[in-house]
């Protein structure tokens, strides 16, 4: 089959990779309808230490079902699914507390012998605990959407949940990537009143404002964290989107005494500010990676009626042989987030 590998920064190549087969009675084989490139991606796009060897890429993608394991029991060939970004047996006590992403049994795409989702097709450990059916065709409209269920609306979403978004409520998302821009659409879901997108590329931060952004702050460090306080006096529930020091700084300048900011940016740095003068605020610090498994079950229903329309935020399509020039239009800011048709 054909897949996307990284072997260093910059340095993406597709090139043919030994078709996925059932390994352990547990596993599917999913042949890969559309996948994506995630803002984490571009991290190691960035960073990664050139390597003879290479790492398949992708963590987020939908297919359909080619063949099962012998212990796979709630899937067979033919149906459609989607995987949250990390594959686990839903079974374990983590799993069962709504904590996926620690699952005790599970895992990371692209890693110890795991297909990357950028590809034409990947084995699944623990099919039946991982992937979701989806009542709908491969062929259907609702796909872009449904894909962000893998990953950034479950990411989204468990950024406005951790920081306890309301109704009433005024909530600040820092960063107007594809993750921030789903953590919109969530604190809009869950009734904000008012929500302050910080963000300064016009194209996204519009599209923030269709999917219910009140308020947009430009400006950035200082400025931005004065801008922001004085349309609100300061906000209680904050969705960091970002992940760098500065991103950070922007939340607990902005956050009220008490508030909450929840980080959902995979962290650029190993300390943060947070020594006596935060610690006399009482600010509750929160949000991580998500358990996305637990969260598709809430959002699904919203995306198959069309109350969510989280794809939107895929402004181009690539072809999988495209993929070294997806990594590069989304690493030069040229597109929002790049969904990949195998």
């Amino acid at each position: 089959m054909r897949a996307a590998v990284m072997y260093g920064a910059g340095d993406v190549r597709v090139e043919d990779r030994p078709d996925p087969k059932i390994a352990k009675p547990t596993d599917a084989v999913v042949r890969t309808v559309a996948a994506c490139v995630c803002g984490s991606d571009l991290w190691p796009y960035g960073s990664m230490p050139a390597t003879d060897t290479g790492r398949p890429m992708g963590h987020e993608f939908l297919g359909v079902v080619e063949e099962t394991g012998a212990e796979v029991t709630g899937l067979r060939a033919g149906d459609l699914v989607v995987t949250p970004f990390t594959y686990g047996d839903n079974t374990c006590d983590y799993c069962a507390g709504g904590l996926h992403i620690s699952c005790r049994e599970g895992g990371r795409y692209g890693f110890d012998g795991v297909d990357g989702g950028q590809g034409e097709a990947v084995r699944v450990p623990w099919a039946d605990g991982t992937l979701v059916k989806l009542p709908v065709a491969a062929d259907s409209a609702l796909v872009p959407s449904l894909l962000t269920l893998s990953d950034v609306m479950t990411t989204g979403h468990h950024g406005a949940v951790t920081a306890g978004v309301g109704r009433g409520d005024t909530v600040l998302v820092v960063g107007d990537g594809a993750v921030g821009l789903c953590a919109v659409i969530a604190a809009r879901r869950l009734g904000a009143e008012r929500i302050v997108l910080a963000g300064r590329h016009a194209p996204r931060t519009h599209l923030g404002v269709e999917f219910g952004a009140t308020d947009v702050v430009a400006e950035r460090g200082a400025e931005g964290v004065a801008r922001i306080r004085d349309l609100t006096g300061g906000v209680g529930k904050v969705i960091e989107a970002v992940g760098t020091r500065e991103a950070l700084d922007t939340a607990l300048g902005a956050v009220l005494d008490g508030g909450v900011i929840s980080r959902l940016g995979v962290p650029q740095y190993e300390q943060g500010p947070l020594g006596r003068t935060e610690f006399r605020r009482n600010i509750t610090l929160t949000g991580g990676a998500s358990p996305a498994r637990a969260h598709i079950g809430h959002l699904l229903p919203d995306v198959l009626d069309g109350t969510i329309d989280p794809g939107r935020v895929f402004d181009r399509s690539f072809a999988l042989d495209q993929a070294p020039d997806a990594y590069r239009a989304m690493a030069e800011r040229r597109v929002l987030k790049a969904l990949i048709r195998p």
